[in-house]
């Protein structure tokens, strides 16, 4: 499935070179370019849980977690060679190569199995499964909330910032750097940190700390202020990403994990596309003030329904396949 979502990928990327100036064309191509990113995704998420034993989940989350805000502070330095060389028709070209070089080291290099992966197959529909576990609901719901507040830092902060209060896109593009900068070098340390915390604390305060320093833009949009924010918003959100990851890798049965992490990666999909059409529409009929109000409020939900998640997670036994050391091969 990794390499169906990458391999595809690498040739879904070559597709953007066709729209030309058809508007809709190309939005129809944007919109279906994270099918099957998501696909590789969610099956990712899954093969660690299958490669590294329960208790070194959420450092093992951690760890991705950095090589992947690796490609964020590399991506756009990466493409702007491509444009600066080629024009747009590079950037897509080299994107797709790229791609196709994330295909090849994980077709060499990717295990087919994991020692704590089940030993067979699925025999039975997740859907049904999951529509039953009324404590994965909870914590989806948690899950849908968490990126609204993500995404509102992601998408609409920068619009607030450059509409409302002034500050160029220049600066914000500098400012922002400092979120995928922070995870790059403090993501592990700070995992290991708070290694013997609860999942339920940790998360009730990465949503806190994800979605109240909003408020301060109520107050004051000053360059210090705005760092500040980032800084506290990024303390939660390393707090809550492997924290996340690994809630879901116990609350999966062994033989249905992927699916269960497929519906909680489907969270951000649902972020990404109603934090800017509820975050906007309340900033133009009511203000900043309310809109940042709105997301803080939002945090504060996420946090009672991912405490209450962990707490009911608390009685869920471990699968049978990690009780233990894993079978010889």
């Amino acid at each position: 499935m990794i390499l169906v979502g990458w391999g595809g990928s690498a040739l879904y990327y070559l597709l953007f070179l066709t729209p030309g100036h058809a508007v809709y064309l190309g939005l129809g191509v944007m919109a279906g370019a994270g099918i099957l990113g998501a696909l590789g995704g969610s099956s990712t998420q899954a093969m660690i849980a299958d490669l590294v034993h329960p208790q070194r989940r959420e450092a093992a989350y951690a760890s991705v977690r950095v090589a992947q805000n690796l490609g964020v502070v590399c991506g756009p330095p990466i493409g702007s060679l491509f444009l600066i060389a080629g024009g747009w028709n590079a950037l897509f070209v080299g994107v797709s190569c790229l791609s196709l070089l994330g295909f090849l080291i994980a077709y060499r290099y990717l295990p087919r199995t994991g020692a704590y992966a089940p030993e067979a197959p699925p025999e039975r529909g997740s859907f049904a499964v999951i529509r039953r576990d009324t404590v994965f609901l909870v914590f989806l719901v948690s899950g849908v909330l968490a990126q609204l507040t993500y995404v509102a830092f992601e998408i609409v902060l920068p619009v607030s910032l450059v509409d409302s209060h002034g500050i160029s896109a220049s600066t914000w593009g500098f400012l922002v750097i400092l979120n995928p900068a922070m995870v790059t070098f403090f993501q592990l340390r700070l995992t290991r940190r708070v290694s013997g915390i609860s999942p339920a604390a940790k998360l009730g305060s990465a949503m806190l700390l994800m979605g109240m320093p909003f408020l301060l833009l109520s107050a004051s949009s000053a360059i210090p202020v705005v760092l500040l924010v980032i800084f506290v918003f990024v303390i939660g959100e390393m707090l809550w990403v492997p924290t996340s990851q690994s809630v879901v890798a116990k609350l999966a049965p062994a033989d249905i994990r992927g699916a269960y992490m497929g519906a909680f990666g489907s969270t951000g999909a649902i972020g990404f596309a109603l934090a800017p059409f509820l975050g906007l529409q309340v900033r133009d009929g009511f203000g900043d003030s309310a809109m940042w109000g709105m997301f803080a409020a939002i945090s504060v939900v996420g946090a009672v329904a991912g405490v209450v998640a962990c707490r009911g997670a608390r009685g869920r036994p471990l699968p049978e396949e990690i009780g233990g050391e894993p079978a010889a091969a």
